[in-house]
């Protein structure tokens, strides 16, 4: 295992470890034992891109992701939701795109409405889900509706949930519009792209040793933080001067097994 990078090792298993259910490390720096796996249509969600195989996640992950898609189904115009990806069946460094998403604890939910729950699957891996940014994450377009805040603040609302990630511009957007209790704001950061899609990241489970939450989100309903990345899109601050001088940046290193937790090793391993 040595000599391979750990996203290889772990994007070849096809199915969860038959372990018991335990995260092992950090959203960006671990594994997941015995991971459930969301099935691929239920009463109300789909999982999207299943060629992908990243419908895998922690128990209480798939528990909520069920429970926000009943939600979502009372609203109008959703018939629930479309869930993209969750992790790998042992979690784990991915071979393409998201640096976390490796515990099971993170989840990503399409902003596109869903109208229909019997998708094919060659209609997974070619339907789009909608942008929902305008003037860079400066604002909402005209697909923003009260129907995703709705779906937001439910997701934000689960004691599950750590944090959720979204554009600044759908954040300032729901600071405008929230109406009495506002506490479920503070859940919903803003963060870099995430228009196409909010991204749920949930708590360690209780008394799980060995699970890294990720630092505890600042006090307040952080609506000035998000007014603060607004203003930056709209008027960027001047670059910082370039020293001619300074080093470059080091290439980002490939995780290898050694750079993972112990127990990643186990897991990988086991049947």
């Amino acid at each position: 295992m040595r000599k391979v990078p750990a996203k290889q090792l772990f994007g070849a298993k096809a199915q969860g470890s038959q372990q018991a259910p335990k995260p092992h490390g950090s959203y960006a720096n671990g594994c997941i034992a015995g991971a459930e796996e969301l099935p691929e249509t239920g009463p109300t969600w789909q999982a999207m891109r299943l060629s992908r195989n990243r419908n895998w996640g922690h128990p209480d992950t798939i528990d909520f992701l069920k429970d926000l898609s009943a939600k979502a189904a009372t609203l109008p115009g959703w018939e629930g939701l479309y869930i993209g990806d969750i992790s790998q069946p042992r979690g784990g460094p991915m071979l393409s795109g998201h640096r976390s998403h490796q515990l099971g604890l993170d989840a990503d939910i399409w902003m596109l409405p869903p109208t229909r729950l019997d998708l094919t699957e060659a209609e997974r891996e070619n339907i789009s889900s909608i942008s929902l940014r305008r003037a860079k994450g400066a604002y909402v377009n005209g697909f923003w509706t009260a129907q995703h805040q709705e779906v937001l603040k439910a997701a934000a609302s689960d004691p599950r949930v750590a944090r959720i990630f979204v554009f600044p511009g759908a954040k300032v957007q729901m600071c405008k519009d929230a109406k009495g209790d506002r506490s479920w704001l503070r859940k919903i950061r803003p963060w870099w792209g995430h228009h196409y899609h909010f991204h749920v990241r949930l708590s360690c489970p209780k008394g799980v040793k060995g699970c890294k939450d990720q630092a505890p989100i600042p006090a307040g309903d952080g609506c000035e933080a998000a007014e603060s990345w607004v203003q930056d899109i709209l008027n960027p601050p001047p670059p910082p001067p370039v020293d001619p001088n300074a080093p470059k940046p080091k290439p980002r290193k490939e995780l290898t097994m050694a750079s993972l937790p112990a127990q990643c090793v186990n897991v990988l391993q086991s049947r």
